[in-house]
């Protein structure tokens, strides 16, 4: 069965830098390492966006680095801590639609995954981290969804289009997010992947079957009262893994917890 990694919000700062105490450099590295051990035989390897946390060159250069080795394809998006000029002079060969938005279109046999670049800007207003998809990249959706009839397709973006419960988040989802689910749902047999809320969260919406990704380094709470969108907790990082089957999408979701060990135990079952 094909199958595809995902990481999500990896915020690579400069060393030295933190975020709420966290080396989040450290903990990429070593989820990364885990998934690729676990999945060598995986298609391809999503990053869902807020690659960098301050959108530096530097951060930009610790992570190519960092995936200097890695076999697995691999597929970058962009979110709202990232900066789209300075992404693509580390990564040259970054996929791009004429209009310089980082969106790919491939096909893994029966199923098209699609990319969409999120990230609203230039400029970049301080405290903005919205999500918005203009019309120049819904054109381009359009065409890729056209292409892919007959297709399950799986889209991946940084900000969810939808509400999620988590207040604070939902107030910097994707603004025109209506716009890119009624398209999905028109299409049919569809797939949602996110990032962006540091949780993992499944749901459907709009009849739109999605989930949400983990970080690899600082988790959100689940707290659906309080409107700050800063809010972190130190939970395990994690990757997920999407299977491929003819029929369909699954996906699981693999928090890396230190000494965990399988049983093989009849009785705990």
């Amino acid at each position: 069965m094909k199958k595809l990694l995902v990481i999500s919000d990896p915020h690579i700062r400069q060393p030295g830098k933190t975020i709420a105490g966290l080396d989040t450099f450290k903990r990429f590295e070593t989820t990364l390492a885990a998934a690729i051990a676990d999945h060598p035989d995986a298609q391809g390897l999503i990053l869902l966006g807020d690659l960098t946390h301050d959108g530096d060159l530097a951060a930009y250069r610790r992570l190519s680095d960092a995936l200097e080795n890695v076999t697995v394809p691999i597929i970058p998006l962009l979110g709202n801590h990232d900066r789209r000029d300075a992404f693509l002079k580390v990564f040259t060969d970054a996929p791009q639609t004429p209009a310089g938005h980082i969106q790919s279109s491939q096909s893994f046999g029966d199923h098209q995954l699609i990319t969409l670049d999120t990230l609203d800007g230039p400029p970049y207003p301080a405290g903005h981290h919205s999500g918005w998809l203009c019309e120049d990249r819904l054109a381009w959706l359009d065409a890729k969804l056209a292409a892919a009839q007959g297709k399950h397709v799986i889209v991946a973006i940084h900000h969810p289009p939808h509400d999620t419960g988590i207040v604070g988040m939902d107030g910097i989802k994707l603004r025109n997010g209506p716009a890119l689910l009624d398209r999905l749902a028109r299409h049919g047999s569809t797939y949602l992947l996110c990032g962006h809320l540091h949780r993992t969260v499944s749901g459907m919406t709009s009849g739109v079957p999605w989930t949400i990704f983990k970080s690899t380094g600082h988790q959100g709470p689940l707290d659906l009262h309080d409107p700050d969108s800063s809010l972190s907790i130190d939970e395990p990082p994690s990757y997920g893994v999407v299977l491929l089957p003819a029929d369909g999408v699954i996906v699981h979701s693999q928090d890396m917890i230190a000494g965990q060990t399988v049983l093989r135990d009849p009785a705990s079952i």
